[in-house]
């Protein structure tokens, strides 16, 4: 297992984000149109990986040099369905490069 801060860091964006269109699509969803009720379990898997999300993000931002505005976008990119994969995106080539090098990337 990739025991790197950044690349655990990238993993659990992507899991939180999954996790939350699952929870609107398959939880709220399906509830509503069937008797299969998943708001319960996926609302736990959610609410525990935006936590960690949120820890992780408040330790990432020193490694990375994140300043308060950035550090305020990631948060709020795992409040709003679908944005932490555009956060992801947006910030890909700076945590793939301190990914690599295994220590902070340069501030921009």
């Amino acid at each position: 297992m990739n025991a790197n801060p950044v690349f655990l860091y990238r993993m659990l964006t992507l899991a939180e984000g999954w996790s939350f269109v699952l929870l609107l699509v398959f939880g709220s969803l399906l509830s509503r149109v069937s008797d299969l009720d998943l708001v319960m379990p996926l609302g736990s898997l959610h609410g525990a990986l935006f936590g960690l999300l949120v820890l992780a993000t408040l330790v990432i931002r020193g490694r990375l040099g994140w300043g308060f505005g950035t550090t305020l976008i990631a948060l709020a990119a795992a409040v709003v369905p679908l944005a932490p994969f555009l956060f992801h995106r947006y910030k890909r080539d700076e945590l793939l490069a301190a990914e690599r090098a295994g220590r902070p990337a340069p501030a921009e």
